[in-house]
């Protein structure tokens, strides 16, 4: 088990080294929090921020957190004395991710493409209303499904 997380650890700092390198990452997404725009199994390619300057409300980005990169949806940017700091919410999320300072951005999502796990590629395209609620009842309902199937 610890040689598990170990590896893990060391994959997603080759994955934090390569963005602060201006690499290009792909990644396999999991999670429903960003459904149904990417769904689970979406492979989806992260550029640095740097490449094309700061993100504009709307965008997919990629926040660092502890355990990983997070993939959400950025719905305001604050600029208070010279600190710009970023809220994010995942298009199914019941609330708004915690601030992230600059620092904390590790890139933006720019491609998606389809795997033989999840066939439709995610729709990445800028959205600056997704429909919350109706997202959020959509994963309760599919996750449900996939419990009663099992039985």
């Amino acid at each position: 088990m610890n040689n598990i997380r170990g590896n893990q650890k060391i994959v997603k700092d080759i994955g934090f080294t390569l963005l602060s390198e201006g690499k290009t990452i792909r990644i396999k997404a999991n999670g429903y929090s960003m459904y149904p725009c990417i769904k689970p199994g979406s492979l989806i390619l992260i550029e640095p921020i740097s490449g094309k300057g700061m993100p504009v409300p709307g965008e997919i980005i990629a926040i660092r957190r502890e355990n990983g990169l997070v993939v959400h949806r950025l719905i305001k940017i604050i600029i208070r004395n010279g600190v710009t700091t970023f809220i994010a919410r995942g298009d199914s999320n019941a609330f708004a991710d915690n601030p992230a300072g600059s620092e904390k951005i590790a890139g933006r999502i720019t491609g998606a493409e389809a795997t033989g796990e999840n066939p439709v590629p995610a729709d990445i395209r800028i959205n600056t209303k997704p429909n919350y609620i109706y997202n959020r009842l959509r994963v309760i309902g599919l996750l449900l499904w996939k419990k009663i199937k099992q039985f």
